[in-house]
């Protein structure tokens, strides 16, 4: 606890230095009076029975720390038929200072941005009264260098401000920025307008028109296709004009891309009236015309995305995209993060100033996900920053049937936000004007601070969380005051008809005009479908679909040219002075390119990358502690050893290569990887890697592999060529620092969706990254990664070995002679494949063939029966795996390969018992279980 030092008269110092310290304290009291110094205590709480005098400071005028409002000695005042000496003003403006943060600080807790008018408790502090003045104080002259006004400002007319800005269809949440210069930009651009906006006829009528479509839309839905799921937007229509104003705004600002995202309520409205999909596309959706076409395949129309462009009133294009989304509420966050960087990248904008990335989230989600926090710290994480994000929340003030006082411990559902330094700007919904100011607001401060901003924009769901559901079981107060509510057109409407601004038959015949176009393309939907889309654009080069008959690419690269690369890398500017452990790094990377040294793991993934960039692809590569590597392998970015700063060699092959980022990643699977697809989406020709600390970790980001990666081109038809690198193997670490759950990939594979690969060499290695960038097919890539086999003697390849040829399927077996000698053949994966190897050896049996399989998925069981066809019929054949029976791969190749390969061997599985944990957290047991299994593959006795 904090405690004062120096006091005068027997009070605190509030000297001029000490006026922030004071409001800090100041604050905390009214939060909990124990929290302050008992001397504080006393001070304040004369305060609060009106004794209270700031003291006049020893240096200057009373100035606020904010130097918002100020106390000059100014001529002397009359009130009550009193004279007010200027000790009086001067420490009454004080108070006025105090009021005025209070405004700033709480105003949002008394803010009418409710529609519904629920109550709400008054904070005594907001009350003129809780600072001691009365009604006699209320027509003497106060100061204020942010308020517009002619003539004399009393505290009367300040009051009134005061309100107007904090209080009224906006409330605000600001004032926990540190940054002055923000807080000041935010408070001369609110109280100097009174946070009230002045729209032109054009404006209004426009506002009026989108209303219009908004609400049209949703009666026509509810009245055409009866009980039919929409997850209607009514209650919160305003949405529609927010984003209409939003991208009228964005044009104006520079802005040519915006990626929007959102989950399923309202979807279909913002299709139809601002991403421009046609109606009768939608409505064919309801009638569900296509489904012959899609077997066991598609989405729900409330999931699905759509892209258009958008021509604004001053003739500008801007590109929208709506992601595709699950029902897993907020997953699309940093998917639309990624998206919009990865557009930014391609276009060379280092400023972020050409992309939005606009985010439309529901109140409870909002406050109960998870990958909300996660997606709000990328914002200002230089690998993954995009110029800040527009978040609008639709507030329903509901979730499904679950109240916010079940939903959530914080005052509102957007408190989460609060962790950035950015504003939150809550906005009743109903009062279309507010939503007009607090839009434009909104994105000016992203444009002037490149930082996310909130708009919580207040509504109310009218129905049940779908059509078919009755709201008033759980919620019967609240759904009797939705009830008497009309829509906000209406109101709206009422508005302008009182301006004189619009007639009532003018705004008759514009929902009629509505309503006339919705029937023509409900007509128009009995109709066939038009044929599904090209890909284009980036994507035009690329393809999907199965693997069978893709071109397999020769990936191999000249000799000379590894060796040139590899030495690059070993080169580093003369002032840079590296880790004195990092030097011998250095010199075995000369040695490899001379080729005295094999190639390690790193060292071929290092060529790999450089021979990619050189070719003129992109190459992206994050994960937690990615730069150095979780095992200390990698070492691509490298840190002076005097100074700290950084050197990535990888970036300065050539000057004419495509750029290498490498970046450490927060500690976040879900939004970081969610992030790394996005980005994949929108960069097709280039290389984009997530890597796991440990591959156990990535079930932190299942819903991210479940939902998008894995089924996104079934679902929603989008390709990606995104990498994942999961470390894995069994080496006594433990439960969780052991498997990369392997099965749960090969369980997930179908239709050749995905690639599922475990490399045991460099060069397999160098070869799968290069084959995932130069061939067209663009398949998520799966990369069961080694962690022990970085620095395996064994695991080496040479820079032969990376010059020629190409990725194998399947490695053969080179040691036993002749085949048709093996009695026993073991088929495996990954790093089993050395210890069966060390033991082969030891043991000198030749009898035994060692077959590795290093695709899984898609299998191609034609080429591992090519692999064992000169093996004798009946020799038995083992499929050997650390992991327990019930995981790994031995499940799956049972399914597809039987209990005899091609009718002729037969297959068995060796493996560690099933078991509910992937490993022992005992390392002596461990080395026990790992002798045991080695010896059952060999059919010895353990």
């Amino acid at each position: 606890m904090v405690t004062t030092t120096e006091k005068r008269n027997g009070e605190p110092d509030l000297g001029l230095s000490n006026l922030p310290y004071v409001e800090g304290l100041y604050e905390a009291f009214l939060r909990d009076p124990s929290s302050v110094p008992p001397d504080w205590q006393r001070y304040f709480n004369t305060f609060a029975d009106r004794e209270f005098r700031f003291p006049k400071p020893r240096f200057g005028p009373s100035f606020g720390p904010s130097s918002i409002f100020s106390a000059p000695v100014r001529p002397r005042a009359r009130t009550g038929g009193r004279l007010v000496t200027d000790p009086e003003l001067a420490a009454m403006q004080d108070r006025v200072y105090l009021l005025t943060r209070i405004y700033r600080v709480r105003g949002h807790r008394i803010a009418q941005f409710d529609p519904l008018g629920l109550p709400r408790p008054v904070p005594p502090e907001l009350k003129p009264e809780f600072f001691g003045f009365v009604e006699a104080d209320m027509d003497l002259p106060v100061h204020s260098e942010t308020f517009q006004y002619d003539g004399p400002l009393t505290l009367r007319k300040l009051l009134d401000r005061l309100r107007n800005t904090y209080c009224r269809s906006i409330g605000v949440q600001y004032m926990h920025i540190d940054d002055l210069i923000v807080r000041r930009w935010l408070q001369r651009r609110m109280e100097g307008t009174q946070n009230h906006i002045q729209l032109r006829r054009e404006e209004q009528l426009r506002i009026l028109t989108r209303l219009t479509d908004a609400v049209t839309f949703e009666e026509f839905i509810r009245k055409k296709f009866v009980g039919a799921k929409s997850f209607s937007l009514e209650g919160s229509e305003s949405l529609i004009p927010l984003l209409d104003l939003a991208i009228e705004k964005a044009g104006e600002q520079g802005i040519r891309e915006i990626v929007l995202g959102m989950a399923h309520r309202g979807r279909l409205n913002v299709l139809a009236n601002i991403m421009g999909k046609s109606a009768q596309q939608i409505f064919r959706e309801f009638a569900d015309t296509d489904w012959r076409s899609y077997p066991g395949r598609g989405d729900v129309k409330y999931h699905l995305g759509h892209s258009t462009e958008w021509t604004t009133a001053r003739g500008i294009q801007v590109h929208l995209s709506l992601c595709f989304n699950p029902s897993h509420l907020e997953f699309v966050n940093p998917v639309v993060l990624g998206r919009t960087r990865a557009k930014q990248d391609r276009a060379g904008d280092t400023q972020h100033t050409r992309g939005l990335a606009l985010l439309i989230h529901g109140d409870a989600a909002f406050a109960g996900e998870g990958m909300v926090q996660e997606t709000l710290n990328l914002s200002q994480l230089g690998a993954y920053g995009v110029g800040g994000a527009l978040h609008v929340v639709v507030n329903n003030q509901i979730g499904f049937t679950t109240s916010p006082a079940e939903g959530r411990s914080s005052t509102y559902a957007t408190d989460v936000a609060k962790t950035l330094q950015i504003p939150i700007f809550h906005v009743n919904g109903e009062d279309p004007e507010a939503v007009a100011q607090v839009v434009r607001l909104a994105m000016d401060f992203r444009l002037e601070f490149k930082r996310d901003v909130v708009i919580n924009m207040y509504g109310y769901r009218r129905l049940g969380h779908n059509e078919g559901d009755e709201p008033s079981f759980t919620q019967p107060v609240l759904y009797r005051a939705i009830a008497n509510r009309k829509p906000v057109r209406e109101g709206y409407l009422e508005h302008l008809l009182e301006l004189g601004e619009v007639t009532r038959a003018d705004a008759d015949a514009l929902a009629a005009s509505r309503r006339n176009l919705l029937e023509r393309e409900l007509s128009e939907s009995a109709k066939p479908s038009p044929a599904p889309e090209q890909l284009r654009g980036a994507w035009a080069a690329y393809i999907g679909g199965p693997e069978w008959g893709v071109e397999e690419p020769q990936t191999g690269v000249p000799r000379e040219q590894l060796s040139a690369w590899m030495e690059h890398q070993a080169n580093l500017p003369p002032d840079f002075h590296p880790h004195p452990k990092i030097k011998k790094l250095l010199e075995a990377r000369r040695q490899m390119a001379a080729g005295a040294q094999p190639l390690d793991w790193a060292a071929a993934e290092s060529l790999a990358l450089a021979s990619l960039a050189c070719a003129g692809f992109r190459v992206r590569m994050t994960g937690q502690d990615t730069e150095r590597g979780t095992f200390s392998q990698r070492h691509a970015v490298l840190h002076d050893y005097q100074d700290g700063r950084t050197y990535l060699p990888l970036q300065h092959i050539d000057r004419r290569q495509a750029p290498v980022e490498i970046f450490n990643s927060p500690l976040s699977e879900n939004g970081v990887l969610g992030f790394e697809y996005g980005y994949s989406l929108d960069y097709p020709d280039g290389l984009v890697v997530w890597e796991a600390q440990f591959g156990d970790f990535w079930n932190a980001a299942q819903p991210i592999v479940d939902q998008f990666i894995a089924s996104a081109e079934e679902k929603w038809q989008r390709l990606s060529g995104l990498v994942l690198l999961l470390p894995h193997g069994f080496e006594g670490q433990g439960p969780e620092h052991s498997s990369a759950r392997l099965e749960r990939f090969l369980a997930l594979g179908a239709a050749d969706n995905i690639q599922v690969v475990v490399p045991t060499t460099p060069a397999q290695y160098f070869h799968c990254l290069r084959r995932q960038v130069v061939r067209p097919w663009r398949k998520p890539l799966i990369v069961i990664s080694p962690k022990s086999l970085l620095r395996h003697p064994k695991a080496v390849s040479s820079l032969d070995d990376c010059a020629q040829g190409a990725f194998q399927r399947i490695l053969a077996d080179t040691e036993t002679r002749p085949p048709g000698q093996a009695h026993r053949l073991l088929l495996c994966s990954g790093k089993i494949y050395y210890e069966l190897e060390a033991h082969r050896q030891e043991s000198a049996r030749r009898d035994v063939a060692i077959i590795r399989l290093e695709q899984l998925y898609p299998l191609h069981p034609e080429l591992i029966e090519e692999a064992l066809a000169q093996y004798r019929d009946g020799t038995p054949a083992f499929w050997v795996q650390e992991e327990p029976a019930n995981m790994g791969a031995w499940v799956y190749l049972r399914v597809q390969l039987g209990d005899y390969l091609f009718g002729r061997l037969p297959f068995r599985g060796i493996s560690r018992p099933i078991s509910a944990s992937p490993a022992t957290g005992s390392h002596r047991r461990h080395k026990l279980e790992q002798a045991e299994l080695i010896a059952r593959a060999f059919g010895e006795t353990p």
